[in-house]
């Protein structure tokens, strides 16, 4: 029997199933904050909401508690001061175990509806969290807006839709015949369950605390697994936003809560015993390599799906759109002030430098033309503010500031603080542009989270391409991109991009940006190169995060 959510919200559900299947632009959830989509009053009451929680206990009625976990700063200086309960891991373990059996049994159709039901919701909150998305993350106002709500819901809604499409494929039954010839057919009932994994632990990351969560979250959910949704100690409003409203759902179909539950756990102690806990069977992560490897080497009982650091790189062969290559460029190194997975760190240019429709460009040109171009975009204080917002950590802070010192290389742009009158303590830099030689790598082939980028000169284009693929293949990539007239040297990327698996933009000049990627359509990662094991999203995302069991018998009657 069908599941009404299912039913209600179907229309949603094979909409996403086709532009998944065409890849070609769909949104279910409108990226405009704008009251013609989300009504009069949303920005109001979102922005109320929000501040309703500063200053006060974050209450959530989960097992365990033993206390309140504190300290949570924002980038922009405002003053949180928010309370979160602290439970033990085991307790919420336990309840997420005891949750799963009505999970279960609710079916494909009943949690692929609720799941959508979910969705619905958090975009109903979509202000509200975009308000805490920006104040944790530092993030813009229209990024935190876009990126942390309809976008990171579009992600959900896409890694739903897989689910329900692997689950979908397995019937719930058959009769199974088998001729024997002149003797009786061997007949029989078979039945399918489709049974979740186990418990799923989600770790959230400190830049993108929804948008790098809910493909995870929602997978696990819809292919039947309870989740422990386990912040970044600094950006937990968020996190904690969207467990209370996915609860409130869950409440209201008569479903145990404790399916969801938010874990800051009591010590570093705890959170390990957490993700090596025997009955946690997945661990959806994004951050850096150390962290990365540590769950990959000692989670052995679960399947993790992690993305970590990598080395984003772009070529610059040639163009027939100089300037808008380079405000292209100064966009993409600008937007969120390169705190991003997806930003490029190493731009690649021959040692002669490059053809263009203003004619030929030494390397030094194009280094002062990027540099001039940067400046140029955040000339005025209201746009750099949107595209920059501000500094998460005081890791990217200090990073920037060895780089401005000359640390990493030669300056040819120096970052600048930069006085947001709005938020006068918030941490605002300008990107950093370094000039260096492609054999002295020791900088640009490590990541270097942050507004940093390096414009690296290589003795001629094929040196640049074979330069970029070993940088991926030896510490992965999310992006590559190229620009090139040349169709010898397109041709040349793409197989480079096949071989070193990586996502390649060719010739972006345009409002479309190498760190941008849209669900439904852009696959965000391959899986196939150490900056991550999986995708945003595809089949493998969701099918392993459920097994098939099946029963047989004998029908009634029929000779065996």
């Amino acid at each position: 029997m069908s599941h009404p959510l299912f039913d209600q919200h179907r229309p949603l559900l094979d909409q996403a199933l086709q532009a998944i299947a065409t890849r070609g632009y769909w949104a279910a959830f409108s990226e405009n904050p704008s009251p013609k989509a989300y009504g009069e009053d949303a920005a109001e009451a979102g922005r109320a909401a929000f501040q309703a929680h500063l200053g006060k206990p974050f209450e959530i009625e989960q097992p365990g508690q033993s206390g309140w976990h504190v300290g949570e700063k924002s980038p922009y200086g405002l003053a949180l001061d928010i309370q979160y309960p602290v439970c033990d891991p085991q307790a919420l373990v336990q309840a997420a175990q005891q949750a799963m059996p009505a999970w279960q049994a609710l079916g494909a159709e009943g949690r692929t509806g609720v799941c959508l039901e979910m969705l619905q919701r958090l975009n109903q909150h979509s202000f509200e969290i975009a308000h805490a998305v920006m104040m944790t993350s530092g993030q813009g106002w229209m990024m935190a807006f876009q990126a942390g709500g309809p976008h990171a819901q579009e992600r959900g809604l896409e890694a739903v839709a897989y689910a329900w499409r692997e689950m979908s494929f397995i019937p719930a039954s058959s009769h199974w015949e088998k001729p024997q010839g002149k003797h009786p057919a061997l007949v029989m009932e078979k039945h399918f369950e489709v049974v979740g994994r186990g418990v799923a632990v989600v770790i959230g990351c400190a830049t993108f605390p929804t948008w790098n969560t809910y493909p995870g979250l929602f997978a696990a959910l819809a292919t039947g697994n309870p989740v422990i949704l386990k912040p970044h100690s600094q950006v937990v409003l968020p996190a904690a936003l969207t467990v209370r409203i996915l609860r409130g759902v869950l409440a209201e179909q008569g479903l145990d809560p404790n399916l969801v539950t938010l874990c800051l756990p009591p010590s570093h102690a705890a959170a390990q015993s957490l993700y090596t806990h025997p009955d946690v069977h997945s661990i959806d992560y994004t951050g850096s390599n150390t962290f990365g490897h540590w769950l990959q080497n000692n989670c052995r009982q679960a399947q993790v799906y992690a993305e970590l650091a990598g080395v984003n790189s772009i070529v610059i062969d040639s163009t027939d759109d100089y300037k808008g290559m380079l405000r292209n460029l100064a966009f993409t190194l600008s937007l969120y002030s390169g705190q991003m997975c997806t930003t490029s760190q190493a731009l690649v240019v021959p040692a002669q430098g490059i053809d263009t429709n203003d004619g030929h460009k030494t390397y030094e040109q194009v280094c002062g033309d990027l540099a001039q171009a940067v400046d140029q975009f955040l000339a005025k204080p209201e746009v750099a503010h949107a595209v920059l917002g501000a500094i998460q950590s005081d890791d990217t802070l200090s990073r920037t500031e060895r780089a401005a010192a000359g640390e990493m290389g030669r300056v040819i742009l120096a970052p600048r603080t930069l006085h947001n009158p709005d938020f006068p303590q918030a941490r605002v830099r300008t990107p950093a542009l370094i000039a260096c030689d492609a054999e002295h790598a020791e900088h640009f082939s490590q990541e270097q989270f942050g507004p940093i980028s390096f414009v690296v000169r290589a003795s001629d284009t094929p040196a640049a391409l074979t330069l970029v693929e070993g940088l991926t293949r030896r510490h992965g990539a999310l992006t590559l991109g190229l620009y090139s007239t040349r169709q010898a040297t397109v041709d040349a990327a793409i197989h480079l991009s096949w071989r070193a698996k990586v996502a390649l933009s060719i010739n972006l000049t345009g409002g479309v940006f190498v760190n941008q990627s849209a669900a439904y359509s852009d696959f965000h990662g391959t899986g196939g190169n150490p900056a991550a094991n999986a995708s945003y999203a595809d089949s493998a995302f969701v099918s392993n995060r459920f097994r098939v069991v099946q029963r047989r018998q004998h029908v009634a009657g029929a000779q065996s």
